[in-house]
């Protein structure tokens, strides 16, 4: 802790007068003994420690007070300043976890929509593909009977010859 000038002059005097006070009051001793009589050293000496009591608030105890005022006065702006910030950080993680919730139940919501929709979907492409595929079928079958038909028809006309081929094979000779 640095000391201001008239400070340091104020330490320095008070250094000077107590010994020369010390020096007046030293006529109260006696031949036989210390004898103590309150006289005007008395009150010299009670000026003296007021003196120094006067200096050392000053010099000592006020820059110290004053310290641990302003050491105080920011421990508490500290301690609010995180009161608030855990109250604020509080609240923000209330809304964030509401909108978490929140955005949850919407997600829900729509996937449900989704689902429904795409089973909708299904459904519909479902029916059209077995429309489709009976569309196919039918025309599938037609052509297969028409082919039938015709194969029927062209071995209709053959039989005869095939009936003819058989039976010579058979008997061994032309028919």
């Amino acid at each position: 802790m640095q000391l201001s000038s008239f400070h340091r002059k104020l330490f320095r005097a008070s250094f000077l007068i107590v010994p020369l006070l010390s020096a007046a009051a030293g006529s109260a001793w006696a031949a036989e003994g210390l004898t103590v009589i309150p006289n005007w050293s008395f009150l010299l000496q009670m000026a003296n420690f007021v003196f120094l009591i006067w200096v050392l608030n000053l010099i000592l105890y006020k820059p110290i007070r004053n310290v641990l005022k302003q050491r105080q006065a920011k421990v508490s702006g500290l301690e609010e300043s995180i009161e608030s910030f855990h109250k604020d950080a509080t609240d923000k993680q209330e809304a964030f976890d509401a909108g978490l919730r929140s955005a949850r139940v919407k997600g829900l919501e729509k996937k449900e929509t989704l689902l429904a929709e795409a089973a909708n979907e299904e459904k519909t492409i479902i029916s059209q593909i077995n429309e489709k595929a009976q569309a196919e079928l039918s025309q599938v079958r037609e052509q297969v009977a028409s082919d039938v038909e015709v194969a029927r028809l062209s071995l209709l006309k053959e039989v005869d010859s095939f009936a003819e081929a058989i039976g010579e094979k058979i008997l061994g000779r032309a028919v």
